[in-house]
């Protein structure tokens, strides 16, 4: 049985004092506040995860408007299952569970669900363009492709019944059977149709323009946050914030955020200021700061250029959905640990300082952790999602009888395993759930252009 210790983090300041803190927002509820909240939740690909070292999520940003909006800090506990978390909160380990738990008879009867209420309904997946499916009834004679024995298959099983037969159902197992890979597909064309929930297939609709999601195959579900029954008076605090029109407009812009903004591939065209010029058989106008720090580190410079060009194509003024900046993608947060300030990350060679630095830590915690040679992958993969995340992959890769010290078909599977919630919540993950495909198609990208490089400039 799967450890289900809840892992621990911690919101190091008051979240009162942040910028965003609303002090003039009048508070109905006179009930006292504890100072710091004990918050109950679940890694997700939508609601709470950890991206290159920061928190973020649809519900991780909402509770965290919350407790600005009253002056307190937060404690977080992540659980690894939902009876775990129920656990907690029923031991008050926890005060609110901020995930979406179910607004069914069952969960009515445990707890009591406070805050905005989402609505999420089953879609089907199909390829955008010509020949798309308006109706359930033209299912008929369709080959659809669900995860065996999930709650997809039991839609679609109740709705052919309901049609009287005739969709050519395809039962899927194992890494394959995952809705992101499901939906890729779909993408590219290998597969004509799936069905998923409406949320993972808004935020797969980030990534992948080609899909449409806007058939109905399933009635509508709705969950929400949740606090113990003995606790009304939290819940009657958390209505009247969700009730703002602060929190309200606060949430929407979360919403697009995290479901609306675009994260497919970077163009491959090449971005650079206007006044910048690319130096006679040179690769970028910032060729000489990458000589200069990759020097510094003991790297080729080609490989500096290269992760250049994979993050933002050569533009200083790029900025990607989960914020990162300038020409090497550096976080905010990470750069300010630096003594960078983010505005100054549009600057190429402050960004191309700040990344040589991170690069430099990560070539040092990853070396000891490959096999010769390969620790570049692990580098570039932990510089892509955070070294978090390549731990887990080699914890996970431990475990389950693969090389932990080799990427290729090892670590870079045990990678990809970080998207289904049977590994990212597995008592050796600390991470939680990644987005495995990003890291791995990130170092053949990188590599794909370094030998490119190598092959057409000097060093």
């Amino acid at each position: 049985m799967r450890h289900l210790l809840p892992l621990l983090l911690l919101v190091g300041l008051l979240l009162g004092t942040l910028s965003c803190h609303r002090d003039d927002q009048p508070v109905k509820n006179q009930h006292r506040l504890p100072d710091t909240l004990n918050v109950g939740t679940l890694y997700s690909p939508t609601g709470f995860f950890i991206l290159k070292g920061d928190t973020m999520g649809y519900d991780y940003d909402r509770i965290c408007d919350f407790a600005r909006s009253r002056g307190i800090a937060l404690r977080f506990k992540v659980a690894r299952s939902l009876p775990a978390l129920l656990d907690m909160l029923k031991s008050k380990s926890v005060d609110v569970l901020a995930c979406e738990i179910p607004v069914t008879a069952e969960f009515k009867s445990r707890v009591l669900h406070c805050g905005a209420v989402n609505e999420t309904y089953q879609v089907l997946v199909q390829h955008s363009g010509v020949g798309l499916i308006h109706d359930v009834t033209e299912l008929i004679g369709q080959d659809v492709f669900v995860e065996k024995g999930s709650k997809y298959e039991s839609r679609l099983r109740n709705l052919d019944n309901e049609l009287g037969g005739g969709i050519k159902i395809h039962l899927v197992e194992g890494e394959a059977a995952l809705p992101t890979e499901l939906i890729q597909k779909v993408s590219r064309h290998e597969i004509p149709f799936t069905i998923v929930d409406s949320d993972i297939a808004q935020m797969n609709l980030t990534y992948y323009d080609s899909i449409n999601i806007q058939l109905r195959v399933g009635f509508a579900q709705h969950a929400s946050w949740a606090v113990s029954k003995k606790n009304k008076w939290l819940a009657d605090s958390i209505d009247e914030w969700a009730a703002s029109l602060d929190a309200q407009e606060y949430s929407k812009k979360a919403l697009k955020h995290y479901f609306e903004m675009n994260r497919g591939p970077k163009p491959d065209s090449v971005k650079v200021d206007t006044l910048a010029v690319t130096p006679p058989g040179g690769i970028s106008p910032y060729d000489n700061v990458f000589k200069q720090y990759a020097q510094e580190m003991g790297w080729d410079w080609r490989l500096l250029a290269a992760i250049a060009f994979s993050e933002s194509g050569f533009d200083p003024n790029a900025t990607s959905w989960m914020g990162a900046r300038g020409i090497m993608q550096v976080m905010p947060k990470t750069a300010k640990s630096f003594g960078v300030q983010e505005a100054d990350l549009a600057n190429p060679e402050v960004s191309i300082r700040v990344a040589s630095k991170i690069l430099k830590e990560l070539d040092g915690i990853m070396r000891g952790r490959a096999v010769a040679g390969d620790h570049i992958k692990f580098v570039l993969a932990a510089y892509n999602a955070g070294s978090g995340h390549v731990t887990d992959a080699i914890a996970l890769a431990r475990k389950y009888e693969l090389n932990p010290r080799v990427w290729s078909e090892n670590v870079e599977q045990a990678m990809l395993w970080k998207m289904d919630p049977e590994y990212y919540n597995d008592s050796v993950c600390t991470n939680g759930y990644c987005r495995g495909t990003e890291p791995v198609d990130y170092v053949v990208k990188v590599l794909n252009c370094y030998e490119n490089y190598k092959k057409n400039y000097k060093r």
